[in-house]
């Protein structure tokens, strides 16, 4: 019988209750008021007749007629004379004592006993069954229980509506709707003496599927439909959803201590006669496993304790040797195992600490290895050392993206590894500083930068630059690396090596995106002072031109502002009089246009060509301003001493020795000194223009740096670190100060250790010296032992 015949049957039965009086059975007798008086006992024979023959004859269907009757016995019961009016005193004192006296509770009782004594029967045929037969005997007498019960409570629908809902909203208890009624008498009769070994039943199969064999999910999948329905609320009939009880009672416990059982065996012997590479494969499977168990026949809510359950088993209590394990896959280089074993260890609660501290200190300790097997070759060449460290990250940012699913924890751990190495490696500990490493990135853009045969293609470049910056990004001592930067900076954009304005302008935004605007501030303006020095070129050639004085030599300068530079001035210098012309008229010019500025020649950052006749071949030299110099007193002799060469040029001895030696490794001066003995020039040493001099060459570019002056510039360099890094500090110290007003001595010094951390690591000596040196500038004193206050 299907039930939606059944809906339209209530439907059409109801629209009778406007003529309660019609009726066509007889026995019925009516009161004065024309209400019909109906016994329980006139209609229970055959309600009771068709009651049977929705549960024992449920195979064959129920005609509409039939069912109309049953209906129709129910309701006229009912609504029986016995229902009108209001309750009676006699009849409010019994149902305080318990038995409503109402019709409806005669037919709750009888049905309630016909359920009990059906099931007490059916009970017989189950009670003796086990494992697969029990299972079969309780799902298919539960399914056409279940339906007969549906069936049934549709014919009382009108008790349902009126009785049972009258009886729960007056509070009374163990009163449900019929259908209900037969679940609960389900549960009694049939459910409570035959679920342990039900239950029993249903493990047994899941253990066999377990292992390995095919068993009938319908069979469970039925057992557990039955297990949570039979969760009634009992307390609140109208609460939402099942209430688990039953099903978590009778049934999940058990699974999942039975569950932990299995596991606990299998995964001990597993491990232990297999790699723990296989083991974590079975892991895996069993895990997945587990989950669709659940989809296809246990109860959702199942899935997530079953899983912490297994989890447990399967991965946490082997813990250990996953993180032995761990170390031989980082050696082996196994990603894959790698991967999986992070997707198990993710599982437990706080289970990857330890291998984010693996993986750390094992990319620190294969940073180290890769420098150090470079030896001195990578302190003396940035470009193997900064490619060094790029191979390292590369291989493990890989990894961290790959086979650890780019989390957090483990970024942190690649970040700090390549933080300690980069930092603190063969090379900084060779050099004995620190600043080794941001000295070297910073020559090695310089190598990038500036003009080469070898230099990359454009989008090459870019993506070459972006690789730097994920070096910088672990420099500590990001000011080292500003330093030398700049003045690499300075010289290509001075002599015109820049390989590509746009590679220099996206090298300074990248830097400016890392530090801020304050970091680039002076290199962004080094390139305006070179717009604006080609514009005033111009400008100086149009004055030229309308004063009808043009220079003898093709001159041209580039004015840089003294506070964004990196350039000292220039040594003392006599300036040769075949340039003194040019100097001179462009000092007029400048200072025409702009009064109040005075300019300071970089003789030592100048540099020319000079236009040789004395060869057998024209020869074009380029060559610095001390050089030429040198070279063109040989215009008025052809031999001179180093003494006068000193006396004629004012060059430092130590600078023109320098000078000399050059221009006598190139072949154009010759010494009356053994060539071996050039190191060993004399202010008395005589030098000759080497008129035989020959090059392949007709171009030839002379101007190479001197190592005295270039050992001088990297110790200038590191000595403005230092002075500079004591005014930051102080600067920082004050901005605090004049925030807090009163602070202790290591909560200062810990806020200036985070705001100084961008910059560079500050040591904890030299900031208590900047605060002494900020009490004796009376910017702050020292009201007690460890505390200071700030002097507005």
């Amino acid at each position: 019988m299907k039930p939606e015949p059944k809906a339209r049957f209530c439907t059409f039965v109801e629209s009778r209750m406007a003529s309660p009086g019609s009726s066509s059975m007889a026995g019925r007798s009516q009161s004065s008021h024309g209400l019909k008086h109906i016994d329980l006992d006139q209609i229970w024979g055959d309600l009771k007749e068709g009651i049977e023959q929705v549960y024992n004859n449920r195979h064959e269907d129920m005609s509409k007629s039939r069912y109309m009757e049953l209906y129709t016995h129910v309701y006229d019961y009912c609504t029986s004379v016995h229902q009108s009016g209001s309750r009676s005193t006699k009849a409010r004192k019994n149902a305080q004592l318990g038995g409503a006296q109402f019709v409806g509770h005669e037919l709750y009782k009888r049905l309630k006993d016909y359920l009990k004594i059906y099931l007490i029967n059916l009970l017989k045929n189950g009670i003796d069954l086990m494992d697969e037969e029990v299972l079969r005997f309780y799902t298919r007498q539960w399914e056409e229980y279940q339906f007969s019960s549906k069936v049934l409570n549709g014919i009382c629908s009108y008790l349902n509506r009126h009785w049972v809902k009258r009886e729960c909203d007056e509070g009374r208890k163990g009163i449900y709707e019929i259908y209900q009624l037969a679940l609960v008498s389900w549960r009694d009769f049939l459910f409570r003496p035959l679920h342990k070994q039900v239950t029993n039943a249903v493990l047994k199969l899941i253990e066999k599927e377990r292992n390995g064999e095919t068993i009938n999910t319908r069979l469970v999948s039925g057992v557990m439909c039955c297990y949570v329905e039979l969760g009634l609320n009992e307390d609140d009939p109208g609460a939402k959803g099942p209430n688990l009880s039953v099903y978590k009672e009778a049934f999940e416990n058990t699974f999942l201590s039975d569950t932990e059982r299995f596991y606990n065996t299998e995964s001990s012997d597993f491990i232990r006669q297999n790699p723990v590479t296989e083991y974590m494969k079975k892991a895996e499977q069993r895990l997945k496993e587990e989950e669709r168990r659940v989809q296809f026949y246990l109860h959702e809510t199942t899935l997530e304790i079953l899983a912490r359950t297994c989890e447990k088993v399967l991965i946490q209590k082997h813990l250990e040797i996953f993180h032995t394990e761990f170390q031989n896959l980082l050696n082996d280089d196994k990603n894959e195992d790698l991967g999986r074993m992070f997707n198990l260890v993710s599982k437990i609660f706080d289970g990857l600490g330890e291998l984010r501290t693996r993986l750390e200190s094992h990319i620190h300790n294969q940073g180290l290895t890769a420098i150090e097997k470079c030896g001195e070759s990578a302190s003396n060449d940035p470009k193997i050392y900064v490619n060094t460290i790029l191979d390292v990250h590369k291989k493990y940012n890989s990894l961290v993206i790959t086979a650890f699913n780019n989390d957090a924890g483990f970024v942190a751990a690649l970040d700090k590894a390549c933080g300690k190495f980069i930092n603190n490696n063969a090379v900084t500990r060779y050099a004995k500083s620190s600043s080794k490493s941001p000295e070297l990135l910073a020559k090695y853009c310089d190598l990038l930068l500036k003009k080469s045969s070898k230099n990359p293609e454009e989008g090459e470049l870019e993506e070459t630059l972006n690789q730097v910056m994920v070096v910088f990004k672990y420099i500590e001592d990001k000011d080292v690396f500003q330093k030398f930067y700049s003045k690499m900076l300075a010289k290509r954009l001075v002599q015109h090596m820049s390989a590509s304005d746009d590679a220099e302008a996206s090298m300074i935004s990248k830097l400016k995106q890392a530090c801020g605007f304050e970091y680039t501030s002076k290199l962004q303006r080094m390139f305006q002072d070179i717009g604006v020095s080609k514009d005033l070129n111009e400008q100086f050639r149009l004055h030229l031109s309308k004063s009808k004085e043009a220079l003898d030599i093709d001159f041209s300068i580039q004015v840089l502002s003294s506070g964004s530079w990196p350039f000292q001035q220039s040594n003392t210098f006599a300036l040769p009089q075949e340039l003194e012309r040019s100097v001179q008229r462009f000092t007029a010019f400048y200072s025409g246009q702009h009064s109040g500025r005075k300019l300071h020649w970089l003789y030592n950052m100048s540099k020319g060509e000079l236009v040789t006749n004395c060869f057998k071949n024209r020869y074009s030299l380029q060559a610095s301003t001390f050089q030429m110099a040198v070279l063109l007193q040989f215009n008025t002799g052809d031999c001179f001493s180093v003494q006068q060469l000193q006396d004629s040029t004012q060059i430092k001895m130590d600078i023109l020795i320098q000078v000399v030696q050059i221009l006598l490794k190139s072949k154009l001066l010759t010494s009356d000194e053994d060539e071996d003995d050039e190191g060993d020039l004399q202010p008395s040493s005589m030098l000759y223009l080497f008129f035989m001099y020959k090059n392949k060459k007709l171009r030839v570019n002379i101007n190479v740096p001197m190592k005295t002056e270039m050992k001088i510039e990297q110790e200038t360099t590191h000595k403005h670190i230092e002075e500079d890094r004591k005014l930051l500090i102080q600067a920082a110290i004050v901005r605090i100060m004049k925030t807090r007003k009163v602070l202790k001595h290591q909560q200062l010094l810990a806020e200036v250790l985070n705001q100084l951390a961008t910059r560079f690591k500050p040591r904890v000596p030299v900031v208590k010296k900047c605060i002494d040196i900020l009490i004796e500038k009376e910017y702050l004193e020292r009201t007690e032992k460890d505390t200071y206050s700030y002097l507005a």
